[in-house]
């Protein structure tokens, strides 16, 4: 069966413990996982305050996933997303080409970023603590 390439956005009740929220979390991948899809990335952005109020709630842990999966698994990812109380939102969708190779060069670059020593090295102090403090005009001035 041909995969196409999807990325679903959570919403998950921020009001939940840790440990609950990444019950969430798990049940959502081994969902993707039983049912043929290759999850590629979960992207956690954590708790979050809404722009308005969903289901009784100001906070939201916003979950990404990124995975490669058969056609028929969307219905049943979604199906699972209503029923999950923890869920107050969710979005499917399915990555173009487009898409792909720009959420691979910002990883790329996220990764670069990341992964880029200093370029100066610095051993001893740059200031000389025992100097003596210079005078300028205006300290002068001032007195």
């Amino acid at each position: 069966m041909k995969t196409k390439a999807y990325e679903s956005a959570v919403l998950i009740n921020a009001a939940l413990e840790d440990e609950q929220i990444e019950g969430v979390i798990s049940r959502i991948k081994d969902l993707l996982v039983n049912n043929g899809a290759e999850v590629k990335d979960i992207d956690r952005w954590g708790r979050k305050r809404l722009a308005y109020v969903v289901k009784k709630s100001k906070l939201g842990y916003y979950t990404i996933f990124r995975f490669d999966a058969p056609t028929n698994i969307v219905a049943k990812l979604e199906r699972s997303n209503v029923l999950d109380e923890h869920i107050l939102r969710h979005l499917t969708v399915e990555l173009d080409n487009d898409a792909i190779e720009q959420l691979e060069k910002n990883k790329l670059s996220t990764t670069l970023v990341t992964e880029v020593e200093p370029l100066i090295k610095v051993d001893e102090p740059i200031f000389d603590e025992a100097a003596e403090p210079v005078e300028t005009e205006t300290d002068t001035e001032k007195e």
